[in-house]
C-alpha cells in the first residue's frame, strides 16, 4: 500500500511532532553518513531540536575542524587560523582527543559509580552528544539486522508455502488414483496362503 503524500507544514500533535522529529532526524544523520562513506567526502550537520537542543554530527574530524575549512573556503576566516602551521594544528588535535578521551573516561566513571565528584555542564554536554551518536549506530545496527531477519522470514515463507503447494497438488493426484472404484476379493485365492507340508502335524 503506498503512503499518501506528507503536507509541508507544522505539525500540531506534540507527541507526533516528537516521534517524527526523531525518526527524520535519525535519517537524515544516516543519509549524512552514508553520503560521507560512498563518496569520501566531509560532512558535517547541525540539527537544533524546538527546545534548543543541539545534535550534531561530524563525519571525519571534528565540527570544530570543518567549519574553520568552511571558513577557509568561503573567505570568511580570520587571518591568525590560516597563519597556524600544520604542527600546532596537529598538536591542538592531539590535545583536543586527549580531553575528549578523558572526559569519556569520567563520564564512564560517574555513570558505574567508581568516579568521586561530579561533572561538569560542559563535561556532561560532551557525554550526552556521543552518547547520543552510540545509540543512534546501536539503533541503526539493529534496524539493519531486523531487516536482514525479515527478509530470512520471508524467504522461508515463499519455501514453506511452495512446498506446501506441491504436497497439497501430490495429494490430489493420489486421490485421483485410488478413486477409480473399490476392488473386490470375491472368489479370489489369497496368493500367500499356498499349502506347505513342513507345517503340516
Amino acid at each position: 500500500m503506498a503512503r499518501g503524500k506528507v503536507q509541508m507544514k507544522r505539525i500540531e500533535n506534540p507527541v507526533h511532532r516528537q516521534v517524527t522529529f526523531c525518526k527524520r532526524r535519525a535519517g537524515l544523520l544516516k543519509k549524512a553518513k552514508e553520503l560521507s562513506i560512498l563518496c569520501d567526502a566531509d560532512v558535517g550537520v547541525f540539527i537544533f531540536s524546538n527546545h534548543g537542543k543541539l545534535y550534531e554530527l561530524a563525519t571525519n574530524g571534528t565540527m570544530q575542524g570543518l567549519i574553520e575549512k568552511y571558513l577557509k573556503s568561503t573567505q570568511g576566516a580570520q587571518a591568525e587560523p590560516v597563519m597556524q602551521t600544520q604542527p600546532l594544528d596537529a598538536k591542538d588535535e592531539i590535545n583536543m582527543l586527549k580531553q575528549e578521551i578523558e572526559i569519556l573516561q569520567k563520564g564512564l566513571r560517574y555513570m558505574f559509580g567508581g568516579g568521586t565528584g561530579t561533572m561538569t555542564l560542559d563535561e556532561l554536554l560532551v557525554l550526552e552528544k556521543h552518547l547520543e551518536l552510540w545509540i543512534y549506530n546501536i539503533r541503526s545496527t539493529k534496524m539493519d539486522i531486523m531487516f536482514q531477519e525479515i527478509n530470512l522470514l520471508r524467504n522461508k515463507e515463499g519455501i514453506l508455502t511452495a512446498a506446501n503447494k506441491y504436497l497439497q497438488d501430490k495429494m490430489e493426484e493420489n486421490n485421483g488414483i485410488a478413486n477409480f472404484g473399490p476392488i473386490t476379493t470375491n472368489n479370489i485365492e489369497c496368493p500367500f496362503a499356498i499349502p506347505n507340508e513342513i507345517f503340516q502335524f
